[in-house]
């Protein structure tokens, strides 16, 4: 264990070397917080393919270089560690299984959950350190009144990721800290650059990490030698009869009308997908609404269960505006949501996330939709 610096709280920070992480770890430093840069490598660059970037996406090589000068300016510790046989095991792997089941993951909500919170917390922890912090936009308080921790929307409503964190336990927000979360994407590139951090320009990534030219059927044929041979061919049907022949039910979204190979009246989109028959629905545009889901893997945030009486905002997907909804537990533990208004797309594999305001109520993971 590495000596305290003058008693003061110790904080490990996770830095990827982006600006957001790297501009965390200076005001933490600033702060008086005894502060550990750490950089996890979640993957081997190699292995996943499709690095058209050379290794500039997130953990990269390059990140790792930017994280260390920021370390190096601040005067604290930096350290790499390499969590990639628990990443390949808890995200990469389950990644792969949900496509092939036929559902559409959400890879960032598990890796959050799993690897950048509850493996970085058993780090920190063998390292005498208090808390961790990340460069995420959102906030974290403790209210007295329920005596749990809440989750809530950073100040940057384009730049909240809030939605992401939606599983992350008591014990996790307890030990967290998010310098950003009052401010604006902007004001963080500006003081970024008046640290004089290399990052304050550096363009930000959107896609997966681990699919870093963002081709998600290049990334499954390359991780399941053989699948596209394995699932091709089977059928598209409408209204209970075949009209064509799929590519692969795991090359598929709800919602899709790309890349079908079908001619109609009225555009046709992917209505469901059945892996165990290897069938892909598809149908018009009205029929892809419902009001009511299911989800399993339930978290509750704000509180620790779900009042029916009340009204909340459901997002579906990370860049879904919400809607209004109520929601229940059911008895065998699954969330059940329904939505004042059909909505388009409930896609099982993504994460329904409640709101109160700008809390957190719970998430959990898509099932079905009801109706």
């Amino acid at each position: 264990m590495i000596a305290n610096n003058e008693n003061k709280p110790r904080v490990v920070v996770a830095m990827s070397g982006g600006v957001d992480s790297s501009l965390a770890a200076a005001l933490m430093a600033q702060k008086g917080y005894d502060v550990i840069g750490i950089t996890i490598k979640t993957y081997d660059y190699e292995s996943v393919g499709g690095n058209d970037a050379h290794d500039s996406s997130c953990c990269s090589i390059d990140g790792i270089n930017m994280a260390r000068d920021v370390a190096s300016k601040f005067h604290f510790p930096h350290y790499v560690f390499d969590f990639s046989e628990r990443f390949k095991k808890e995200v990469i792997d389950g990644f792969v299984a949900e496509y092939l089941a036929g559902r559409t993951p959400n890879p960032c909500v598990n890796c959050n959950q799993k690897i950048k919170w509850e493996y970085l917390i058993e780090k920190a922890t063998a390292l005498g350190a208090n808390y961790i912090c990340t460069g995420h936009y959102a906030k974290v308080r403790y209210d007295e009144s329920s005596k749990r921790y809440v989750l809530s929307r950073g100040v940057d409503s384009t730049k909240d990721q809030s939605y992401a964190l939606c599983a992350l336990s008591q014990e996790s927000l307890s030990k967290t800290i998010f310098p950003l979360a009052d401010m604006t994407k902007s004001e963080v590139r500006k003081l970024a650059a008046e640290y004089g951090l290399a990052s304050a320009k550096k363009p930000e990534s959107y896609e997966i990490c681990f699919v870093p030219d963002n081709d998600y059927t290049r990334f499954l044929r390359d991780a399941v030698p053989g699948l596209e041979n394995r699932i091709e061919g089977g059928e598209i049907m409408m209204n209970g009869r075949p009209v064509g022949k799929h590519r692969g039910y795991a090359f598929y979204t709800i919602g899709q009308r790309k890349g079908l190979g079908l001619s109609n009246e009225k555009p046709l989109y992917v209505k469901g997908i059945d892996a165990t028959r290897n069938t892909v629905e598809v149908d018009i545009d009205a029929s892809l609404f419902s009001k009511t889901l299911a989800a399993d893997h339930v978290n509750m945030v704000k509180y620790s269960s779900l009042d029916e009486g009340k009204t909340y905002t459901g997002k579906i997907r990370y860049k879904d505006s919400g809607a209004e909804c109520m929601a229940k537990t059911t008895r065998d533990g699954q969330m059940e949501v329904e939505f004042v208004n059909p909505r388009r797309a409930i896609t099982p594999g993504q994460t329904i996330v409640l709101y109160e305001n700008d809390d957190v109520v719970a998430g959990g993971i898509i099932t079905r939709s009801l109706n």
